[in-house]
C-alpha cells in the first residue's frame, strides 16, 4: 500500500516539547494503518539538544524554524516559551499550515487580540494546547451533562494541586498561579458547561517557600466563579499538594453528582474506618496524570491537519480562559470581585 506522507515540524524540545515529540513518534504505526506516513522534524534554540532528540527518536532535524518551514511541513507544533508564541503562530500562518501551540496564545490577553484578528483574516487553523479536553473523565462528565443525566448543575468544584512547585525562576515569569495553572480549570469549566464565566472573586496565600512571594506569586489560591446563568463554582490550586498531583472536578446536579479524577491513583485518602479506596500510588506530575490525554491531543492535531475534524480548542477559547485568569489575578491583588469582559467586547 502506498502511503501519503504527512510531516509535522516541532519547535521547542524542552520538557513538554519532548513529550509531544515522543507522542507524535508513537503515533506513526496508528496512522500507517490508515495509509499515512507520519513524519516529524525537530528544531530548538539549542541546536545540539534538537539533534540529540532527533537521533533518539529517529526523526528529522532542522537548524532553525525558517529551515523547518522551508522543508515543506504540513503542520507546525509550537512548544517554545510563551514570549515566542505569537511570532511562531504568525510564521505558521505565513507558511499556510495548521499550527498547534501550547497555551497561552500570547503573554497577555491584550497581546493576543491582534493575533486573533490575523488568524481569522488568514483563514488559518490554530489549535491551542488544553489537554484536559481529551481526558476520558472530563469527556464522560461532559457527555453526562449534555444528555441530561446530571440534571441542572447547582455547584462545581475544580481542584488542581501540584505535588511540588516548579523553580522560582520559572514562577517569576509565569504570570501567576491563576494564569499558569488554574487557567486549565477555567478552560475546562467553560468547555464542559458551554457557559461563560462572568465574575471572579479570588483569594490566595503563601505559606511555603518565601521566595515564591518574593517574585510576586502565591502558592495556593481559591477562586469563586459565577457563570452567565448564575451557577457558581470554585477553583482551587496549590503548588504544595504532598499527597501527589491532584486534578479533580466535582459536578453536582439536580439529578446526580460525578467526579472526574476519582480513581485508584487519586491523591487523597479517606479518614473513614475500613475504607481503603483509593489504594493506588498517586501521580507525581501533570505529565503522568494526563499522559493519555496528551497522546489523544496530538492525534487530534494530526486529524486537524488531515482535514478530518474541527479544531478542538480554538485560540478564541484559550484567550477567553486567559481573560478569566487575568480577572482572577486582578481580584487577588485588589481583594474585590472582578467582572470578566466578554471576549466579543474585546475584539
Amino acid at each position: 500500500m502506498t502511503r501519503k506522507a504527512l510531516t509535522l515540524g516541532l519547535a521547542g524540545v524542552g520538557r513538554i516539547g519532548s513529550m509531544h515529540a515522543e507522542n507524535i513518534a508513537g503515533l506513526r504505526d496508528r496512522f500507517a494503518d490508515r495509509g499515512i506516513d507520519l513524519r516529524l522534524m525537530l528544531t530548538d534554540a539549542n541546536d545540539a539538544h534538537a539533534r540529540t532528540a532527533s537521533e533518539r527518536l529517529g526523526v528529522g532535524h532542522a537548524a532553525s524554524v525558517p529551515e523547518l518551514l522551508a522543508g515543506g511541513i504540513d503542520g507546525l507544533v509550537v512548544a517554545t516559551g510563551t514570549q515566542t508564541h505569537p511570532e511562531l503562530i504568525r510564521a505558521g500562518l505565513a507558511a499556510g499550515v495548521p499550527v498547534f501551540c501550547e497555551k497561552p496564545v500570547a503573554g497577555s490577553v491584550t497581546a493576543s487580540l491582534p493575533l486573533l484578528d490575523e488568524i481569522r483574516a488568514a483563514g488559518g487553523t490554530v489549535q491551542i494546547g488544553h489537554q484536559r479536553r481529551f481526558d476520558p473523565g472530563y469527556l464522560e462528565a461532559k457527555r453526562r451533562y449534555e444528555t441530561g443525566e446530571l440534571g441542572w448543575i447547582h455547584s462545581m468544584r475544580a481542584v488542581t494541586g501540584d505535588m511540588f512547585p516548579p523553580s522560582v525562576e520559572f514562577l517569576a515569569s509565569s504570570g501567576g498561579l491563576f494564569r499558569d495553572c488554574a487557567v486549565h480549570d477555567f478552560d475546562i469549566l467553560r468547555w464542559l458547561t458551554g457557559q461563560e464565566i462572568v465574575e471572579v472573586y479570588a483569594r490566595g496565600s503563601n505559606n511555603g517557600d518565601p521566595a515564591i512571594g518574593a517574585v510576586g506569586d502565591v502558592d495556593t489560591t481559591l477562586a469563586v466563579l459565577t457563570f452567565a446563568d448564575g451557577t457558581v463554582a470554585t477553583a482551587s490550586a496549590t503548588r504544595y499538594n504532598g499527597a501527589g498531583h491532584d486534578v479533580r472536578l466535582e459536578i453536582q446536579g439536580s439529578k446526580d453528582t460525578v467526579m472526574v479524577g476519582l480513581d485508584e491513583r487519586a491523591a487523597l485518602r479517606s479518614a473513614e474506618n475500613d475504607v481503603v479506596f483509593p489504594a493506588g500510588t498517586a501521580h507525581r506530575t501533570f505529565a503522568e496524570r494526563f499522559a493519555p490525554a496528551y497522546r489523544a491531543e496530538m492525534a487530534a492535531f494530526v486529524e486537524v491537519v488531515l482535514g478530518e475534524r474541527e479544531n478542538p480548542c480554538t485560540p478564541e477559547d484559550a484567550v477567553a480562559a486567559s481573560a478569566v485568569a487575568d480577572a482572577a489575578q486582578e481580584s487577588l491583588a485588589s481583594g474585590r470581585p472582578v467582572e470578566v469582559a466578554p471576549l466579543a467586547l474585546r475584539l
